[in-house]
């Protein structure tokens, strides 16, 4: 491990013991309102983030002040990492759920002004390319915004994405075909890694990415070729073959029934209904890519440090916008909690 990378692996440990606690989400979810949820947070360390977040309060703008503490905390230690490569790939996701948000509104026939108010382009403008989600935001239509990222480097799946849209009309085709852009780079971003324990993480990523395609894309009805053609490079751990074999499944619970002989059997759902069974597969499975990436601070100096507390410091990020979602909507405190991704007791 070079020295950068001992460096940014420190840097990583001191994050971690300064990730909030259980009883810190506890506190800040039985705010009775924004404004004492506002305050409670500036006692934490995200208290400068949310400095600039202008009253009157909503949960979309404290999420986006979040979004772009994360995306400082994720540019500062790339910075100071050896490994570019797997770095840029992460990095992506804040572009990506930036355009994401553009086309959904676009879809849903929402004016620039109402998309904006969803997305923050800090990300962006630390790595100077602001001009991709510009571009696609002053579109005037779908079609538009679909043409001015076609000549990018992702154009050909954003155009697959618009059209099975229009064919299927259900708008999370985009999220699944955004987040295929994001697995592929990191696919292939860990084809040269030589940490095992690098590879065990990103490949659950990519496992948790392939697996829900097919899912999803069986309850959603697509063709085998459809589903087949959101699936990134496999892993060991989620082969092709067994991937093929979830795609040709005649139902959706014997797809899951393909997974009795993998690591993934532990969180094979229960639940009959397949929407509930779904989410329950999908809480499970982020729920063991969260103690991975905890796990991934046995090993003192290791590059998975480094990536463990930028996934931990997202999921961090996440319960904090869904808290401020919760007490905006008056969701009361126990529900809110049992929706987070946390540390079991």
């Amino acid at each position: 491990m070079g020295s950068k990378n001992v460096y940014a692996s420190v840097k990583s440990y001191s994050k971690r013991g300064k990730l909030l606690k259980k009883a810190d989400f506890q506190t800040l979810s039985e705010s009775r309102d924004l404004e004492e949820l506002m305050t409670r947070i500036k006692n934490t360390i995200y208290g400068d983030s949310i400095s600039d977040v202008q009253k009157p309060y909503t949960s979309q703008k404290i999420e986006n002040a979040l979004r772009g503490h994360l995306a400082d905390v994720h540019y500062s230690i790339s910075k100071t990492s050896g490994d570019k490569i797997i770095f840029n790939a992460y990095y992506m996701k804040f572009i990506i759920s930036n355009l994401k948000s553009v086309l959904k509104g676009k879809v849903l026939g929402k004016s620039q002004e109402e998309i904006e108010s969803h997305i923050n382009l800090h990300a962006e403008e630390l790595i100077k390319q602001r001009d991709i989600v510009v571009k696609a935001l002053v579109a005037k239509d779908l079609e538009e915004t679909v043409a001015s990222l076609s000549s990018g480097k992702f154009g050909e799946e954003i155009a697959k994405a618009a059209a099975l849209y229009n064919d299927k009309k259900n708008i999370q085709i985009f999220d699944l075909y955004f987040d295929k852009i994001l697995y592929q780079q990191l696919g292939l971003a860990i084809k040269n890694s030589r940490e095992t324990e690098v590879t065990k993480l990103i490949g659950m990523d990519i496992d948790f990415y392939n697996l829900l395609s097919v899912i999803r894309g069986k309850f959603w009805g697509l063709e085998e070729d459809q589903v087949n053609d959101l699936i990134v490079s496999a892993t060991p751990s989620a082969s092709k073959e067994l991937l093929g074999r979830m795609i040709s499944a005649a139902t959706i619970r014997y797809a899951f029934n393909e997974l009795t002989t993998t690591r993934y059997k532990s969180l094979i759902p229960e639940a009959e209904n397949e929407l509930d069974a779904i989410a329950e597969f999908e809480r499970a499975f982020e729920l063991e890519i969260y103690q991975s990436s905890l796990r991934s601070f046995t090993k003192m100096f290791s590059f998975a440090t480094i990536i463990g507390i930028t996934k931990l410091t997202a999921f961090e990020v996440r319960n904090l916008a869904a808290i401020a979602y919760a007490v905006e909507q008056k969701i009361p405190t126990e529900i809110t909690m049992s929706k987070l991704i946390l540390e079991e007791d």
